[in-house]
């Protein structure tokens, strides 16, 4: 592997996410941008993201309502000051999504100034979701994506997979961040990035799980790295299960959104009769965690593979215009959703917990912010409302701009820090390994990290997990790192920490549910942080 490079910038983006790209657009008119993702730009999670993001714009609907559904979902572990300045910055900052970089959200008529067309998910009592059909992530996506490639002050590097931060404490004592080195795929070369803002913009870690609804590159890279460098971290015992996955054995995890529950879709029994009904107000449109409870004990009851989600009710043109994306995936699969339900599954879908940040995207580490899945703001608290995440990402990507000009440090010159060292690694003839654990560790949050816990369980998950930490660090040392170990890093200990956490959280709230502590606790109503010297 050549010499480490150095590349020089006002500000590191890790993420091309709408938290990394909106952040970026933000400050570039001022500072220049480096904006790396590990994949192709529009390779993250906001692509993926079907129902919208959620604003008052309704005649009927208010903050305090929007502020009432968010903290009644949270379980009583929000931040409701961060609550009140998403919701109240939401409409502003959704509006100018369509009116400076031309997202095309769905409006009640063709005319360009017509309001926003509103939809309604799970734990909201209004509708208040505004959308791009069921295709709202990757219009987002897309939008921003041309408007960063317009701009001059920012340059967008694909293929490169961040191995570490880069921590002032190695340079003078003091705890900050720098930057980061990363590995180029396409030159097979490790480059230091040093910037005085580094932002983590790097989405959830879905990939913990055997079975999720996220794309490849959510493995928790961001979360992993700022532990490593002493940032704080939270609440990670809350992964939320999305309801409903479609269930077919060449799906390849695909989201059948919850905004088809929203138009009137009801969750099924195989033998027909309502899931939902008597078991919450709300039906099939009750919060995710308790839905995906729901579901779960009726596999486990049932011993049936699925459940159904039926639409076939509701006008067939409606169902077709409305969910264009939804209904072509299905049908190439041999389901026609205006006459036959929907066979659906519950799979990991979105970090609740995450790197401990402000209203302003700062965390415990100077230089170092936070944005979007990756950061744990107190938005979610222990469930995350429907179509908050994108509203979360825009308002903290706003506020760290806001703000950024004054957070950093000067970063070092180049010989006063340590360029990437590979010692005597070599190349590995033993990828096997990396398969094999990269497996086992999906398999056992699966199996005992998952929508219902034991102690027993967790127990044994933590065991397994603290070995597979070892072997996977004796790797890394020995062997050129590659993308497969710096993922494989990152589920193992981001998998680990969310053991712990759930271990140190003796009730049931939201999203942890476990066996041994059926209850909610009024006495365990805080955060679950953790710091490095806690962990492997």
């Amino acid at each position: 592997m050549p010499e480490t490079s150095v590349h020089r910038t006002q500000t590191l983006v890790l993420g091309s996410g709408l938290a990394g790209l909106f952040f970026a657009l933000r400050v570039a008119e001022r500072r220049t941008v480096t904006i790396l993702t590990k994949h192709r730009r529009e390779s993250s999670n906001t692509r993926w993201a079907q129902g919208g993001i959620s604003a008052v714009f309704g005649p009927d609907d208010d903050f305090d309502a929007h502020v009432a559904d968010t903290l009644k979902v949270g379980g009583g572990l929000c931040r409701e000051d961060m609550v009140r300045r998403a919701v109240e910055l939401g409409p502003g900052l959704v509006a100018g999504l369509a009116k400076e970089f031309g997202v095309q959200f769905d409006r009640v008529s063709d005319d360009a100034d017509a309001p926003f067309e509103l939809g309604r998910e799970g734990g909201h009592s209004r509708r208040r979701v505004v959308h791009h059909r069921d295709m709202t992530g990757a219009e987002i996506g897309r939008a921003l994506i041309e408007a960063a490639e317009r701009h001059p002050n920012i340059t967008i590097l694909e293929h490169h997979d961040v191995i570490d931060l880069l921590s002032w404490r190695k340079v003078d004592g003091e705890a900050g961040c720098f930057g980061c080195y990363a590995l180029d795929i396409a030159r097979d070369r490790v480059v230091a990035f040093v910037s005085p803002i580094t932002v983590l913009a790097t989405g959830g870690a879905g990939k913990v799980y055997r079975y999720t609804s996220n794309p490849h590159v959510a493995t928790g890279d961001g979360i992993a790295m700022a532990y490593r460098i002493g940032a704080e971290v939270s609440n990670l015992e809350f992964m939320q299960f999305h309801p409903t996955i479609l269930f077919h054995p060449d799906a390849k995890s695909f989201l059948i959104s919850e905004a088809l529950r929203g138009e009137g879709g009801i969750l099924r029994r195989r033998d027909g009769s309502d899931l939902m009904a008597g078991r919450h107000p709300m039906g099939s449109l009750a919060p995710r965690d308790v839905v995906a409870r729901e579901i779960d004990a009726e596999l486990k009851r049932s011993g049936q593979t699925c459940v159904e989600l039926d639409m076939t009710h509701l006008d067939h043109d409606f169902i077709v215009d409305r969910f264009p994306a939804i209904h072509a995936r299905c049908m190439s699969l041999g389901i026609d959703m205006r006459r036959t339900p929907i066979p659906v599954v519950p799979a990991a879908h979105y970090t609740c917990g995450g790197v401990v940040v402000d209203p302003w995207g700062r965390t415990s580490i100077p230089g170092l912010m936070a944005i979007g899945e990756v950061a744990m703001s107190g938005m979610h608290g222990a469930c995350r409302l429907a179509s908050n995440s994108l509203l979360e990402a825009v308002v903290l990507a706003h506020g760290a701009a806001e703000i950024c000009d004054d957070f950093g440090r000067e970063p070092p010159a180049t010989g006063r820090f340590d360029l990437w060292n590979e010692g005597d690694a070599v190349d590995s003839h033993e990828a096997v390994m990396v398969t094999a654990n990269w497996e086992e560790v999906r398999a056992l949050m699966w199996n005992y990290v998952g929508i219902v816990r034991s102690n027993k369980r967790l127990a044994r998950a933590r065991r397994r997990l603290e070995v597979l930490h070892q072997e996977i660090r004796e790797y890394y040392w020995h062997y050129r790192v590659t993308r497969d170990v710096l993922e494989l890093r990152s589920i193992a200990l981001v998998g680990y920490l969310m053991v712990e956490s759930a271990l140190r959280r003796r009730e049931s709230r939201g999203l942890h549910f476990t066996l041994d502590y059926p209850e909610l606790d009024a006495s365990m109503a805080s955060e679950t942080v953790f710091t490095r010297q806690e962990g492997p």
